[in-house]
């Protein structure tokens, strides 16, 4: 199944890491994270990927041209600058970089990948969150629902400490707890094409104006995960992330 994955944004929050780079290209554990999004999905069986740029979109392209050539070992001839790899690239995909403006909105960036996706259900995630969903369900409960739009609904720890009173008496405290009934949308979202036909254009927004409508016609469902997802929108994120990875057990790694 095809891949959508919208790269393009400013990432104003991690100016740290994108005054110099798009944010998919910020690296954990050497490699950039749209590289460990793309390694989950091939785990559950895609490899054609379709790749919104924007914003610093040629870091993305220089990465994947340069992607076969200096993945593992290599043969250079001085002579005649003929790079051969020696050893087999285990990534057998195929990435599409499509650029889609530096100023387009989401939808308008999905927009643009309409000739690409309009034939059949595609995935659509973020360029900037990991997790551990299990794609081969979210299909089958996105099949099952018969909805033209499925999100993944994740339930995000708080950053901070809960405190409840009971007039001056603490009554619980609880470190760092689950948000309530904070469920937000966490990416690892599952289209009909048709829905590509409610983008009226660059300046659409996917999430306050497409999946809104889908909602008001009872077509948005939601798939709710309980287990690890992690966005990455600042300095403390891309810390944790690299942190969760050097521990030697990073959750949403599922392939070996």
């Amino acid at each position: 199944m095809n891949v959508a994955i919208l790269a393009g944004g400013l990432g104003t929050r991690l100016s740290e890491e994108t005054d110099v780079r798009p944010k998919p290209m910020v690296e954990v554990g050497g490699q950039p994270l749209i590289w460990h999004i793309m390694k989950h999905y091939a785990t559950h069986g895609s490899s054609d990927f379709y790749v919104a740029l924007g914003y610093k979109g040629e870091f993305l392209k220089r990465y994947f041209l340069d992607y076969n050539a200096l993945a593992g070992s290599i043969n250079v001839s001085l002579q005649d600058g003929k790079v051969t790899p020696l050893d087999d690239v285990h990534e057998h995909w195929n990435v599409n970089l499509i650029d889609t403006g530096n100023e387009t909105n989401t939808g308008g960036r999905l927009k643009r990948l309409a000739p690409w996706l309009r034939n059949e259900t595609f995935m659509l995630t973020y360029g900037d969150g990991v997790s551990d969903v299990d794609v081969g369900k979210l299909l089958a409960f996105h099949r099952t629902h018969g909805r033209l739009a499925t999100i993944t609904a994740v339930h995000p720890p708080s950053r901070f400490g809960e405190m409840v009173f009971d007039g001056e008496d603490l009554v619980r405290f609880t470190e760092k707890p689950q948000m309530g009934e904070g469920w937000i949308n966490g990416g690892f979202m599952v289209l009909e094409p048709q829905v590509l036909e409610m983008i009226a254009g660059d300046a659409t927004s996917l999430e306050g104006e497409v999946l809104e409508h889908l909602t008001d016609e009872g077509q948005l469902v939601a798939y709710r995960h309980d287990s690890f997802w992690q966005c990455m929108d600042t300095l403390r994120d891309v810390r944790y992330l690299r942190a969760l990875w050097e521990s030697g057990n990073p959750p949403w790694v599922t392939w070996t």
